[in-house]
């Protein structure tokens, strides 16, 4: 039955996708806003079993979101709710199937252990919000399992140092309630164990997308306060949301 669903649920991303693919490639031969990746990565979502519920009120233009990070899905949700672009390790990207889902909002992606590219992957980053109202960053640098929070890396932020001007920062907090640690990609598991998991799985999940007070980033300058206020905010909300304490994160 697990692989009856896999194929089920990639066979409904493939029609989905036979829609809003040349639906959105049109729209971009008009140079007209194509609205067809949000509402593609969304229906995508709900197709791997999501049911995104969004708190709060993303803003919709000029806005850094800053983001927990607990699996590929956070991509899909994030988008679907505010048709963010993204940065993303590079592991997704040679995933099947969710490595192309994650090109589509122009998802820049980059290695930990690519320490001398950084310069570069910035670079990509500026072309990302010269061409896109918001772009999501999730400075964990990788997925935890819901319940706690690795420190924030600043390096993908070094693109607010200084925030252009009239862009604010956003914190989002994902909330995968109980299910949180069956979702998260950590470890050892591949990008495409977890995916074929995750489409194999029976039954649907909650996933929260909360939308924290935006902040101007000119409050607090230079990357690592910026960091700091945003990890703060996130880690508060997550707090409240789970009713204890965050515990330390262990890979297994």
């Amino acid at each position: 039955m697990g692989w009856i669903r896999l194929w089920s649920r990639v066979a409904m991303m493939f029609v989905a996708a036979c829609i809003a693919v040349p639906l959105h490639y049109l729209w971009r031969l008009f140079r007209l806003s194509s609205p067809w990746p949000r509402l593609f990565l969304g229906v995508c979502a709900r197709i791997c079993g999501a049911r995104v519920r969004r708190k709060g009120v993303p803003l919709k233009r000029d806005v850094f979101y800053i983001s927990n990070h607990i699996s590929w899905i956070d991509i899909l949700a994030i988008a679907g709710t505010s048709g963010s672009a993204f940065v993303a390790k590079a592991e997704i990207r040679q995933s099947p199937i969710v490595g192309w889902l994650s090109t589509l909002n122009r998802t820049v992606f980059v290695s930990r252990e690519d320490r001398l590219g950084v310069a570069d992957q910035i670079n990509k980053l500026r072309d990302a919000m010269a061409e896109n109202w918001s772009i999501t960053v999730f400075p964990e640098g990788t997925t935890t399992d819901g319940h706690s929070l690795k420190p924030f890396k600043t390096p993908m932020l070094k693109v607010l140092e200084p925030p252009p001007q009239g862009v604010y920062v956003q914190p989002v907090m994902l909330d995968y309630g109980e299910v949180a640690e069956e979702i998260s990609w950590i470890g050892v598991e591949t990008g495409k164990d977890n995916a074929v998991r995750l489409l194999a799985r029976k039954g649907s999940f909650p996933l929260f997308v909360n939308f924290l007070e935006p902040f101007d980033p000119h409050e607090f300058p230079g990357r690592k306060k910026i960091a700091a206020e945003s990890r703060s905010r996130i880690e508060a909300a997550l707090v409240e949301t789970l009713g204890k304490p965050l515990r330390e994160f262990t890979a297994h």
